[in-house]
């Protein structure tokens, strides 16, 4: 439904419950909204679009709140279809309408459209402003946030951050979930590998007087804002939000899945604050990642396979590469029936990675765990929480 935000800042997204997956790789069991605003001032902007998926109900929304006006201009934050997949259909049904999208939209556009849109394309840069009549809208930058012509605006009359994909989450606004988890999974698999481009933006918004954001997916944030935004700053400068221990495990035949619930249990029983534990055979593979960077500490344990590593630890392990997983330290337990292989591919595969310690001892457990392991599992908790 329509939702007044101000007198004049009007919400007209959609949720999709009907998707599966988000970019075809994340888990979506709440859905995902897609956020689009309407400014009503002397000149009517639309605040990007939505996912063609939705483009019915979205457009009907657009015409009920526009009730007999006509769009001005479409302001583009980012060109990812899942907000960008209406603007072909929206140029072709206001023709008068002008687009307004940051430079390095320009050629991104001819890639995603078969109409050509320069000619009624304002292109943007840092600073630059446009008028709606009693306010300005203000853009700044954000590249890599996460694609390289994204951009965010700030609305001078109302103090609203329009901030893209930043400080979006997964999950339906119809869902009732908590901020932080879902926010979280999506910020770490969205925008992990971007830190320091995000922190630039921090940087960047840091010198505006921000009373409401709204993100692209998500909800709108109207109070606490410190909250979120130190949430922000502590994921993209890549330090723990958290103290204690993630466990992330890939078992074939459950004997390393033995092994990594007795390493939580010595841990538990060694004060460490918190401890979660994850078959990564099983488990969301966003999750798993979410709680890697979540956590100030990891360990890994995985079977031995085809001369290297069981998959799902691979896999998991690509994921944080990519991500950009970095400064923390890191326990490894390996298993193998004749020839322990997982143990090196690990430690290899971390070792590429920025600032990450491999402490204590590298555990080997032939098949099962026998009771000799016991005590180097302590020793590897030790190292853990020293």
């Amino acid at each position: 439904m329509i939702q007044e935000i101000t007198k004049d800042v009007l919400y007209i997204g959609v949720d999709d419950t009907d998707l599966d997956l988000f970019e075809s790789q994340y888990i979506i069991p709440n859905g995902i909204s897609y956020n689009s605003y309407l400014i009503l001032d002397e000149k009517v902007a639309v605040m990007d679009t939505v996912d063609g998926r939705k483009s019915d109900e979205w457009f009907a929304r657009l015409e009920e709140a526009l009730a007999g006006r006509t769009p001005d201009y479409l302001v583009v934050h980012h060109l990812e279809p899942d907000h960008a997949g209406c603007i072909a259909m929206m140029a072709e049904k206001y023709p008068e309408m002008q687009i307004v999208a940051s430079a390095k939209s320009e050629k991104m556009m001819g890639q995603f459209f078969d109409i050509d849109l320069t000619s009624r394309t304002t292109f943007v840069g840092e600073g630059d402003t446009l008028s709606l009549g009693k306010r300005t809208l203000t853009f700044l930058m954000a590249p890599m946030v996460h694609w390289p012509e994204v951009m965010v605006s700030y609305d001078d009359v109302d103090k609203i951050l329009f901030s893209a994909d930043a400080f979006g989450k997964f999950g339906a606004l119809s869902a009732e979930e908590d901020w932080a988890c879902e926010a979280r999974r999506y910020y770490f698999n969205i925008c992990g590998k971007y830190g320091p481009m995000v922190q630039t933006l921090l940087k960047k918004v840091a010198h505006y007087d921000i009373e409401k954001i709204c993100p692209l997916h998500g909800p709108i944030l109207t109070e606490n804002l410190g909250y979120y935004i130190g949430l922000y700053d502590t994921w993209s400068s890549y330090k723990p939000e958290s103290e204690g221990v993630f466990v992330a495990y890939a078992s074939i035949h459950g004997g390393t899945a033995v092994v990594a619930e007795k390493m939580a249990e010595i841990l538990r029983a060694k004060g460490a604050k918190k401890v979660s534990i994850c078959d990564l055979s099983r488990d969301d593979m966003a999750e798993a990642v979410e709680d890697a960077f979540r956590y100030e500490k990891l360990v890994v344990a995985a079977a031995s396979y085809d001369g290297g590593v069981f998959p799902p630890m691979y896999d998991f392990l690509h994921h944080l590469q990519i991500k950009g997983y970095r400064s923390r330290q890191v326990g490894i337990i390996e298993n193998g029936s004749w020839g322990p292989t997982a143990g090196r591919t690990m430690k290899g595969m971390l070792e590429q990675m920025r600032d990450v310690e491999i402490v204590g001892p590298m555990v080997t457990i032939m098949s099962r765990m026998k009771p000799h392991n016991v005590p180097q599992l302590e020793e590897l908790a030790d190292a853990l929480l020293a």
